[in-house]
């Protein structure tokens, strides 16, 4: 028998359904606190046809690396085991997609990659396709300079549904780095195609979110604000670009997304034009900082990060939301936290990326309660919830954050962005 994943809402197995599905976000439905997300504690997947995946980008995100837990390849792995065949690799690095594969095929998953073609783009692949190669899936992990636009060389989502109309796309997140309006108009013609499409917030799948979630709704509850704290510490992060907000964005649209993202998940859609918001900026005395490990001379001064963004904004609901993010802490331990307040309760979410707790307060009671789930993998639920729609059919597990629902986030981040740059004292 397989093992459910974390959220799930039941149907009848129906392998590789050939359904029409809808692209806006599934509701909480059932939550399993018991339920099983940790890799090593799967049930070994189940024999089957083979599952042919095609992956964009041979980067850390896809494949790994030492800075963090992201690598949705281990995850296909584990979900789909001796079935998965990756029969592309496209990057237009060719050098590190063949260490991506040398890696990969000196290991047991060799099954998996042993057959596998890099290529240099999206065109040459689909121009090479034979029918019976047909991908079940897409995984999109490439720069988001290249996706969510509408201009030639920018539009991957575009290329890939018409070239390969109807085959599931998971795809990381931020959606984009061009306009929002841009990738409304995307978001828009993905739903016209009604493409299967989840996009990489996986904070959402975190088994305490859920229960975050369960609370408010069993107790009918009204959210009357969310404050969120995401503080970086800096000084191992040695990629000149992150420092330029020309080349990844800066730390709202980048890295304080995915906080954004769960504010809007718990209070629902926010006012953009209620948004204001100050910063700390590298020019000011209290945006010195004494460790960090580029050359920032390097960078254009308009282009520099700000150390410290505060913002505040209102929530269609009449609800408050704020949010504060700053590059202020030396080490390597982040501290992240995010507090949701309703009548006669409050939610704190601590340290959601590395060792997540849920402290919660009821109504007539002083003291908090603690809620942590040991071995919970939310990679790993948001890949296999994923699966389990292509496979079993629309609704089999939910998915979490739909294209457009990703494109409302991307909204609101770049809403607090030019909010803080307006009001900037040159």
């Amino acid at each position: 028998m397989a093992v459910r994943p974390s959220v799930a809402l039941r149907a009848p197995p129906k392998r590789f359904a050939a359904a029409r599905y809808s692209t806006k976000p599934e509701t909480t439905a059932e939550f399993d606190p018991n339920a099983i997300t940790s890799m090593d504690k799967q049930q070994p997947p189940a024999p089957g046809e083979d599952f042919r995946v095609a992956i964009v980008g041979a980067g850390n995100i896809n494949f790994g690396s030492d800075e963090g837990p992201w690598n949705h390849s281990f995850r296909l792995e584990h979900k789909l085991g001796p079935r998965l065949k990756v029969t592309a690799l496209i990057d237009p690095s060719e050098q590190r997609a063949k260490q991506v594969l040398k890696t990969k095929c000196d290991s047991f998953v060799v099954s998996a990659y042993k057959d596998t073609v890099i290529y240099p783009n999206v065109e040459a692949y689909i121009a090479s396709l034979k029918p019976e190669e047909r991908p079940h899936a897409i995984w999109v992990g490439s720069p988001p300079a290249f996706r969510g636009r509408l201009e030639h060389g920018r539009d991957l989502e575009e290329v890939l549904a018409k070239g390969l109309p109807g085959v599931p796309l998971f795809v990381e997140k931020p959606v984009s780095t061009g306009p929002v309006d841009q990738a409304f108009a995307v978001a828009h013609k993905i739903e016209q195609t009604k493409t299967l499409v989840s996009v990489g917030y996986m904070l959402r799948y975190l088994k305490v979110v859920q229960k975050m979630k369960q609370i408010l709704e069993e107790n009918n509850l009204n959210v009357m604000a969310i404050n969120a704290r995401y503080i970086m510490a800096y000084e191992h992060t040695a990629k000149l670009d992150w420092w330029d907000k020309s080349q990844t964005l800066g730390p709202i649209v980048e890295q304080a997304t995915h906080f954004c993202d769960l504010s809007r998940y718990f209070g629902g859609e926010a006012d953009l034009s209620s948004v204001m918001a100050h910063s700390v900026e590298y020019f000011e005395p209290a945006g010195k900082l004494s460790k960090i490990p580029v050359d920032e001379s390097r960078v254009a001064p308009e282009n520099r990060i700000p150390r410290v963004t505060c913002a505040t904004w209102k929530f269609d609901s009449g609800a408050v939301g704020s949010l504060t993010h700053a590059v202020a802490l030396q080490g390597h331990n982040y501290s992240t936290e995010l507090d949701v307040y309703a009548d006669g309760h409050m939610l704190r979410l601590v340290d959601p990326y590395n060792a997540p707790i849920l402290y919660f307060r009821r109504p007539g009671d002083d003291h908090e309660e603690i809620v942590r789930y040991q071995n919970d993998d939310p990679f790993f639920s948001e890949v296999s919830n994923f699966i389990d729609c292509i496979e079993n059919g629309p609704g089999a597990s939910p998915i979490l954050s739909s294209y457009e629902d990703a494109v409302k986030t991307y909204a609101l981040t770049w809403a607090i962005r030019e909010a803080s740059e307006r009001s900037i004292k040159k």
